[in-house]
């Protein structure tokens, strides 16, 4: 009985058998860690991000020439034209034909013992098997089309987002490593003329031959690191070079690496990143999908009904096709009702909702892995402004321990193995700060994607092309 009345009612008014989409529980705390290592969210008005203007030319050179984003692209364009494909299976497909026929038949078959030949034409305009969506099979598939095609959508800006913390990343290593760079050149130009010093010592008979080869190691250790520093400053700018998708000018004007390039982002609450994380978006127009394939499952159980009509003329003679009483019609109308197949109806049904049921875990541990990433960022966020004051804390002494190992080298107090040691603790100190100092702004980057981007970017994409914007809280299938 049940049934059959929602056969009845389907049949006087059509209906969706798609389930009543309600977005899951977020696996998540209502706040973010507080207190301790964590800073609390920023509640001033969103700045730029990136905020060199070198970086932010880069970035846009990225966004226009970048060949994976312009795959994520077209894919966003192929899966909508897959949508439209679908959708256009809601409504009959209207075609016009015209046949022409002349035909010899032999003696033996005209049955009049002579050949003959014949002719007929005729013109028809009609729909063929067009599909009455009753159970509302056709439109579960046309919204599944439209919700993919809005998670590709959600993948491209994914992508979009990756690409610029990439350039971002790749362009902050290529300045810390010109730093580093140039603080080896500087440091081997002081060994150069500790060496020369220790030399002339040497000569004088003030220096041993000892002294002279610890001298030289100090030099050698250090040509080492320029040629490190070389290899890395040019391989960065391969890189860049890659995710920009051009050439990079080697002489780009550079601000000095300090935290100012990337300012702090908001982190608001981790409801927020229902709405802003495109990944979290984008599983869950998957889970909407999967969701309306359940439906598409369930109406393959009810019968099916379509419609081939066409209506035009017929004529034996070509001159004639348009004269009166040369009208021709067809109505054929077809039920196809399911009565036995083996359970595989059943089978599809089940496969459809544990496709939701994968989607729907999927869905979760996309919000748990965003939490999680915003969780470290807020704590690096501190634990790196603690790191660096300590750093140059450390560099400052180790200076303070250069400056008087070297005058107490000279006035001869101290022997070269001091002086020495001051040396390698100095260049040390000085390019862990200069590490320290990226790998801050690198986690700056990490935060700023994992919260989804700025402020006020609206994450649905807009209307094209006859597609509406969804809302992923929301599901255009209703309870059958």
């Amino acid at each position: 009985m049940r049934t059959l009345t929602l056969t009845l009612a389907c049949l006087l008014g059509g209906c969706s058998l798609i389930p009543h989409y309600q977005r899951p529980a977020a696996p998540i705390p209502a706040q973010y860690p507080q207190g301790g290592v964590y800073t609390s969210a920023v509640t001033t008005d969103w700045q730029p991000v990136f905020q060199d203007p070198a970086l932010q030319q880069l970035i846009a050179e990225a966004l226009r020439n970048n060949r994976d984003l312009r795959v994520a692209a077209l894919n966003v364009e192929a899966f909508q034209a897959q949508y439209r494909i679908q959708r256009a299976d809601l409504f009959p497909a209207v075609s016009a034909s015209a046949v022409g026929k002349r035909q010899k038949l032999p003696a033996d078959v005209t049955g009049t013992g002579q050949s003959a030949i014949t002719s007929s034409y005729s013109a028809t305009l009609g729909l063929s098997a067009y599909e009455l969506d009753l159970f509302g099979r056709v439109r579960s598939l046309s919204e599944q089309a439209m919700l993919t095609y809005l998670g590709t959508e959600q993948a491209r800006r994914s992508a979009q987002l990756s690409l610029v913390a990439n350039v971002a990343n790749a362009y902050l290593t290529w300045r810390a490593d010109q730093e580093l760079l140039a603080l080896a050149q500087q440091t081997l130009a002081a060994d150069d003329h500790s060496l020369h010093l220790t030399q002339r010592s040497k000569n004088a008979g003030k220096a041993s031959a000892l002294e002279v080869v610890q001298a030289r190691t100090s030099v050698e250790s250090t040509r080492a690191s320029v040629a490190r520093y070389q290899r890395q400053v040019a391989q960065d700018l391969n890189n860049l070079a890659l995710l920009v998708g051009a050439p990079v000018d080697a002489t780009l004007p550079a601000r000095p690496l300090t935290t100012e390039l990337v300012a702090q982002v908001p982190a608001g609450l981790p409801s927020d990143l229902l709405q802003r994380r495109p990944d979290i978006l984008q599983a869950e127009y998957q889970l909407q999908a999967a969701n309306a394939n359940i439906g598409a499952a369930r109406a393959a159980f009810f019968p099916s009904v379509s419609l081939t009509a066409n209506t035009g003329s017929a004529s034996t003679e070509l001159s004639g096709l348009f004269k009166g009483g040369s009208g021709t019609w067809t109505f054929q109308p077809q039920i196809n009702l399911p009565i036995f197949n083996a359970g595989s109806l059943r089978a599809s049904l089940d496969y459809a909702k544990l496709q939701k049921d994968i989607s729907v875990a999927q869905y979760e541990k996309a919000i748990q892995a965003a939490f999680q990433e915003v969780a470290d960022g807020l704590a690096a966020r501190q634990t790196y402004t603690d790191q660096l004051a300590a750093q140059r804390d450390f560099v400052a002494a180790n200076q303070t321990y250069y400056n008087l190992a070297q005058h107490r080298y000279r006035s001869g107090v101290d022997s070269n193995l001091t002086f020495l040691d001051a040396q390698r603790a100095l260049f040390s100190s000085q390019q862990a700060l200069i590490i320290d100092r990226l790998a801050q702004l690198v986690a700056h980057v990490r935060l700023y994607t994992a919260l989804g981007g700025a402020w006020g970017v609206s994450a649905a994409p807009t209307a094209a092309a006859g597609i509406p914007p969804a809302s992923p809280g929301h599901s255009a299938g209703k309870t059958g």
